[in-house]
């Protein structure tokens, strides 16, 4: 009779690339209403991540942990979107648009009271606080980082790891990470908290040092910060 094969022991982490619960932020990206599965100009699956990503930003709060939501908002016109949606916008398609509701976090995502996005103040490049523990930056372009107020204020928050998700990860998650990695945080990625994600993608990220996990362990992991200090990956 085959004997049951022995699991290979895990890898050990990389020193320099292991994520530290202690000092982690989670990051959000484009949570937004028009973005989600069933808006005219969503992004198919964000709808159905929503739930993970509830789980997600309760357990970084539940942990006293920062959680930055990053947000597109298109003036009219599209003046201030990427190249390849200007057509679009121009043709007076309103999408993430200042002041609508489309714009404005989905359900479940900022805390409960949280007041509405202020336009005025993120496209001036400042950040928003939303509660004790959440803040919202807008960002111009598919990178978290491009022209924004993220570093500093993650700096300021005393953070060195950045855990990821959101919407879509082939466009500006993906942008956002390879941003966070240039920088020198270290860098995890929820895999079932954001959109479009493929094994292919997840193993291209694993190369460059991003941690993945899933939202169950990323729960425990919170859980025992104060006894672990330090996240691993599954």
């Amino acid at each position: 009779m085959q004997q049951p094969m022995t699991p290979p022991e895990p890898e050990p982490q990389n020193p320099y690339t292991a994520p530290h619960v202690a000092t982690s932020a989670l990051v959000t990206i484009d949570v937004q209403r028009d973005f989600l599965s069933e808006a005219p100009y969503g992004v198919p699956g964000t709808t159905e991540i929503l739930p993970a990503l509830r789980r997600t930003v309760s357990a970084f709060r539940a942990a006293g942990r920062p959680v930055v939501h990053v947000v597109r908002l298109y003036e009219e016109g599209g003046g201030n979107a990427d190249l390849v949606r200007r057509q679009l916008l121009e043709s007076g398609v309103r999408i993430a648009a200042p002041g609508t509701p489309g714009s404005e976090p989905a359900g479940g995502i900022v805390p409960e009271g949280a007041p509405a996005l202020d336009a005025k103040l993120l496209l001036s490049g400042r950040p928003q606080r939303l509660g004790p523990h959440d803040y919202v930056v807008f960002k111009p372009r598919w990178g978290a980082f491009y022209h924004t107020c993220l570093e500093e204020l993650l700096r300021e928050l005393g953070v060195d790891t950045l855990v990821f998700a959101g919407c879509n990860l082939p466009n500006c998650p993906r942008a956002s990470i390879i941003q966070a990695s240039e920088r020198d945080f270290r860098v995890a990625l929820v895999r079932d908290a954001v959109s479009r994600v493929t094994d292919s993608a997840l193993t291209e990220l694993a190369g460059i040092g991003v941690a993945i996990l899933d939202t169950e362990a990323l729960e425990g992991l919170l859980a025992g910060s104060a006894a672990s200090g330090r996240l691993t990956t599954r």
